[in-house]
């Protein structure tokens, strides 16, 4: 296994992350803008998000690469499809079991990642043509970066000290320069939590071309 993937990310109960509550709301709106009926979730931990997104209707399968958060998703939403799969990994196989998605969505889990190019390439292979790919990661931008220091928070923000936490810090122009070099075309930003420009997190909403 090489040494860079994380296997253990912390899953150890049913409930679902603090962040969870202020951006699985703004998933489900723009899901239901974009008019898709089949959805992959990637890094889908717990599977708390999946929950959501199926009890709106949605056929909804997540992919997840601790097999602690697999069992956990697996037991606690026994009705939804859960494989234990990374971005590492082919997406073929995952398609041997499953048809397409018309949508792929991602929350808080590219900041965690060694490769983080890996992702959009394992969504793009797993996506219909002009399927979409919704993805979330903590927001970065002069306000809020000023902000976290004078409020001495910047150390608590990037959560250095957590095994497999965060370790790329994505600004809206690097993370849209590394969908559109790996098969996307960005059509939609926005922000959750906090006030705009302070914002907890930033949504990026990209197409396949």
């Amino acid at each position: 296994m090489a040494e860079n993937i994380v296997v253990d990310y912390g899953w150890s109960s049913d409930q679902g992350p603090q962040s969870c509550g202020y951006i699985a709301p703004r998933i489900l709106e723009l899901l239901n803008q974009l008019n898709v009926k089949r959805v992959l979730d990637i890094g889908a931990g717990n599977g708390t998000l999946c929950a959501q997104i199926n009890l709106q209707g949605y056929e909804v399968v997540g992919v997840e690469y601790d097999k602690a958060g697999v069992e956990l998703a697996r037991n606690a939403h026994p009705k939804i499809p859960f494989y234990n799969y990374g971005v590492q990994d082919n997406p073929a196989e995952l398609l041997a079991h499953e048809p397409p998605f018309d949508a792929v969505v991602s929350t808080e889990v590219i900041e965690h990642l060694f490769s983080p190019h890996l992702l959009p390439i394992y969504a793009n292979g797993a996506l219909k043509k002009g399927g979409y790919l919704v993805i979330t990661t903590p927001y970065h931008g002069y306000l809020k970066n000023l902000a976290l220091v004078f409020f001495g928070k910047w150390d608590h923000h990037h959560t250095v000290l957590w095994h497999g936490g965060h370790i790329k810090f994505w600004s809206r122009a690097t993370l849209t320069q590394l969908l559109t070099e790996h098969g996307f075309k960005v059509v939609g930003f926005s922000g959750v939590g906090r006030m705009p420009y302070l914002w907890k997190s930033m949504v990026m909403v990209a197409q396949k071309v």
